[in-house]
């Protein structure tokens, strides 16, 4: 299956999909921080409303964009900028329309993204509506199982009537160049009809929903004062604010300014983006108010110089750190690299329940601590599968078994992977991607229970953390492959794979032999019990003749 990473995945060959190679995870492309500020009431009063007045102009920039469809062209653009700069500023103007034509184009990928989904699903659909009732799938014929009733058989022909006009009204958004989009997002939209659900009440959405819809971003020009002439961060935390002509009676500095009072103090990478402000390089800002908590952030943002992709043997040439993401924790092992388990297994739990920061928190803390233990065990790379769980939620593929679906559904799978990638960039440490088929399976048959002690207890998740880890070495995840020819009992080699019986010219089954098989049978039981006269020697065993002493010779 495709994954986040970029990983095709591959076909089924003999029962089997094939695996697709792993590869190291290019570094990313840019750099976002984030950083808190302690504005005065003023400051606060001032930020509002210059934000609110500029999403007034966003929202109808956006929606002439949204009108234009596929016809909008340079000139168009032009047009939307010259009517945007007269009720603002150039520069806002441009930051405005660059916003609108970004929303209109990310509406268009999750457009095309949709009706892939909903292709996919109808396919499903009709496949197992042709099979008969209660019909076993077949992996080797590709053939699915089908429904269990009558009345689910019925239930998906309806639901799949509702997904073809669903497609069939997208596929005409999309040949019209139309898209609906909300600004401020449709669920925060839909919550104004469910207050008492979401625990609000009408003036707390109101000022979230008057939050989330301001404008406060400008993009970086290099060569530009500080890397941004609309927003302006100083390399000594000052920040002050272009005002749009309207408000221009806001100013407290020359040329239409507003400095605030607050200071901004990066706390992460802080050397790096005081080194680009110094030497006046581009340097992207955004404002945004935070209603629940009461607070104004500001999140400063730039492009990187594309780093040089490691290859992937140097990646691994210290070793690697197998990991297995699960629902509530990461289970990783280090491997040298000759794909042995060293030390003890590593688990860094998690919580996924609750709001999305709490979630984003969580996984956090645990990626800070499975780095700190790669770099503390000097592994060079971390070994993770390439999962894609787009299509977790399908009932198609996971059936009734709704607890399974929800628990897929909340993990933020590219999330997690952007900011692993990202981390682990800071901490010169490579991120491998494998394919993530069998793992689980294959890690619990080889490795699982040779590893398990009476004191350790090794679980299904630390065997797979070693199956990934020893595919991104490229061994293969059994413990011991076949001996060579010269090493095996026969001297030439045994078979590995059986004859079937319809098979010409296959050796037979053995003639099954009575008895035991070992020479230590007791006394009076096995094949030869019964006649004890057939030795290997000349005449009978003198212990079943009668047995007496001859008389010696008189000659001697």
């Amino acid at each position: 299956m495709a994954g986040v990473f970029g990983l095709a995945g591959g076909e089924r060959v003999g029962g089997l999909r094939e695996l697709a190679a792993s590869f190291v995870v290019p570094g990313p492309a840019g750099v976002a921080v984030r950083a808190r500020l302690r504005v005065s009431a003023v400051d606060a009063a001032v930020l509002a409303e210059v934000g609110v007045f500029l999403g007034s102009l966003a929202a109808g920039d956006l929606a002439e964009r949204s009108r234009q469809g596929l016809g909008h062209d340079a000139a168009s653009w032009a047009v939307r900028k010259r009517s945007l700069t007269g009720k603002s500023s150039a520069r806002w103007a441009g930051s405005i329309t660059k916003a609108s034509h970004d929303q209109w184009a990310l509406a268009r990928r999750g457009q095309a993204a949709y009706m892939a989904w909903l292709r996919d699903q109808i396919a499903s659909i009709e496949a197992r509506l042709a099979r008969p009732l209660g019909a076993k799938a077949d992996k080797r014929d590709g053939l699915v199982r089908g429904y269990a009733s009558r009345g689910e058989w019925h239930a998906k022909s309806r639901r799949l009537q509702t997904l073809k006009a669903r497609l069939a009204g997208m596929e005409a958004d999309w040949a019209a160049g139309r898209v609906r989009v909300v600004r401020g997002g449709k669920r925060l939209a839909n919550t104004r009809h469910h207050l008492a659900a979401a625990g609000l009440d009408e003036q707390a959405w109101r000022d979230r929903w008057q939050a989330v819809r301001m404008f406060l971003a400008a993009d970086g020009e290099s060569g530009k004062r500080f890397g941004n002439e609309t927003i302006r961060v100083t390399d000594t935390g000052r920040l002050s604010v272009k005002l749009p002509a309207p408000l221009a009676h806001l100013a407290n500095a020359p040329h239409g300014r507003y400095v605030l009072d607050a200071t901004v103090r990066f706390q992460q990478r802080g050397q790096e983006w005081r080194d680009r402000v110094t030497a006046n390089r581009a340097v992207a800002y955004r404002i945004h108010h935070d209603t629940a908590r009461g607070r104004w952030y500001v999140t400063a943002s730039w492009q990187r110089a594309a780093a040089p992709t490691l290859p992937l043997e140097v990646a691994l040439a210290r070793g690697v750190v197998g990991v297995d993401m699960n629902d509530d924790h990461l289970a990783a092992w280090q491997l040298d690299g000759h794909g042995n388990p060293v030390g003890e297994p590593q688990r860094f739990l998690y919580d996924l329940t609750g709001s999305t920061q709490h979630r984003d928190a969580q996984i956090r803390h645990a990626l800070s601590r499975l780095l700190y233990h790669a770099r503390r065990c000097g592994a060079g790379a971390i070994a993770i599968e390439d999962l894609d769980f787009s299509d977790g939620t399908s009932r198609e593929k996971h059936g009734r078994n709704k607890r399974f679906r929800r628990l897929i559904s909340r993990f933020p799978t590219a999330k997690f992977k952007a900011r692993l990638v990202s981390m682990a960039a800071e901490q010169d440490i490579a991120i491998v991607a494998v394919d993530p088929a069998y793992t689980s399976r294959w890690g619990a048959q080889h490795w699982q229970q040779p590893l398990s002690t009476t004191t350790r207890r090794i679980s299904r998740h630390d065997a797979a953390s070693i199956a990934i880890g020893r595919r991104a070495l490229g061994h293969p995840i059994r413990r011991r492959t076949t001996p060579p020819l010269s090493h095996q009992s026969d001297g030439a080699g045994h078979r590995i794979v059986q004859a079937r019986p319809d098979t010409r010219r296959r050796e037979g089954t053995r003639p099954l032999v009575p008895g035991p098989r070992t020479g230590c049978a007791p006394p009076g039981r096995g094949a030869k019990a019964g006649d004890q006269r057939a030795q290997h020697r000349s005449g009978h065993p003198a212990e079943h003749g009668f047995w007496q002493q001859d008389s010696l010779p008189l000659s001697l």
